[in-house]
C-alpha cells in the first residue's frame, strides 16, 4: 500500500483532476459524514441518549442499536431518536454542500454505503445517487413479506414527541400494511434487507454511468471509506482505475487515506479532515 503525505501536492493534484475529469464518481462512506458532523459517539450521543445510557451503559449510538430491546415501545423510543437526528436533523458542517459545489457542474455519480439522506439534502440529484446500504428514512416489513418500503418521516416525528419513560405509545408501533407484523428499519444488516424498485432503478443508473464512462478521463473520488465493506467501493474503484489508464483514484480520509502500490502513479491520497479538504478545494 502506498501511504502518500505532501499535502499540499495531493491537493493540488486533486483540484487539477477535478477540473480536468470527463466524469466523477464519487464513493462515499461513513468518514463523510463524520467528517460532516454525524458522530454516533461522544458528546452527541451523550446529550440525546442520557437516559439510555443511565438504564444501559451504553457506549455509543451504533452498538445501542443491536440491544435487544424488551419491548417495541422501548426499541422504538430508542430508534426514533438515532434516525431522527440521524436522517432528520442537518450536519453540523456543510461537507455535503461543499463537495456539492465542487462538482455539480460536472458529469457525476455517487455510490454511497450512507443512509442519512445528506447527499439530497445538500443539492445532489436523487437520479445520480445510489444508496446501497439502505435509508434511515424508510421502513419496510420485517419479515419481509413484499419488496416495498414506506417513508417515515411523519411517524419517527411523533414517535419523538410522544414517547417517556423510555417507551413510545403502543398505538406508534409500526406495523406491515400487508401482513401485519412489526416493520423495522430498511438498512442492510441482515438477509431480510428490501431491494426496492427505487433501489433496482439506481443500480442500473450506476452500472450505466460505469458503461459510458469506460474510456474516459474519470476520477473515482473515494471519501471517507473504510475497511467494513471494501467490496463495495474501495476495490471496485481500485480495478476500474488499473483498468482505465486514462483515470485517477483519490482518497480522503483521515489516517485511512491508502491505495495499492501499482496505482501509485494514478493515485492522490490525502490523510486529512475531509472537511478542511473540501474547503480548501473551494477556495
Amino acid at each position: 500500500m502506498t501511504f502518500i503525505k505532501d499535502y499540499s501536492a495531493e491537493l493540488e493534484k486533486l483540484k487539477k483532476s477535478i477540473e480536468e475529469a470527463e466524469a466523477i464518481l464519487i464513493g462515499a462512506g461513513a468518514g463523510l459524514s463524520t467528517s460532516a458532523g454525524f458522530t454516533y459517539s461522544g458528546k452527541r450521543f451523550e446529550e440525546n441518549f442520557k437516559d439510555f445510557i443511565d438504564k444501559y451503559h451504553f457506549t455509543d449510538m451504533y452498538s445501542g442499536g443491536f440491544y435487544p430491546f424488551p419491548s417495541l415501545e422501548e426499541l422504538w423510543a430508542y430508534w426514533s431518536r438515532y434516525i431522527y437526528i440521524n436522517r432528520y436533523q442537518d450536519p453540523l458542517y456543510p461537507v455535503y454542500e461543499d463537495l456539492y459545489q465542487l462538482i455539480k457542474d460536472k458529469n457525476y455519480f455517487v455510490i454511497t454505503t450512507n443512509v442519512d439522506h445528506c447527499f439530497q439534502k445538500a443539492g445532489f440529484s436523487k437520479e445520480r445517487l445510489f444508496y446501497t446500504q439502505g435509508d434511515y428514512g424508510l421502513f419496510q416489513c420485517s419479515t419481509p413479506c413484499h419488496n416495498k418500503t414506506y417513508d417515515n418521516e411523519a411517524i419517527i416525528k411523533e414517535m419523538v414527541e410522544q414517547q417517556s419513560f423510555l417507551r413510545i405509545p403502543t398505538r406508534l408501533i409500526p406495523k406491515c400494511p400487508i401482513c401485519g407484523k412489526p416493520m423495522t428499519t430498511n438498512l442492510r444488516k441482515d438477509d431480510a434487507f428490501v431491494q426496492d424498485d427505487g433501489w433496482y432503478k439506481a443500480q442500473e443508473r450506476y452500472q450505466s454511468f460505469l458503461k459510458q464512462n469506460k474510456n474516459k478521463k474519470v476520477l473515482f473520488l473515494e471519501l471517507g471509506v473504510g475497511g467494513n465493506t471494501p467490496i463495495i467501493i474501495k476495490y471496485p474503484f481500485w480495478k476500474y482505475t488499473m483498468d482505465n489508464p486514462k483515470a485517477t483514484y483519490a482518497c480522503l480520509n483521515l489516517n485511512e487515506a491508502i491505495a495499492p502500490d501499482m496505482l501509485k502513479s494514478q493515485s492522490i491520497c490525502i490523510n486529512e479532515d475531509i472537511k478542511n479538504v473540501l474547503s480548501q478545494l473551494k477556495k
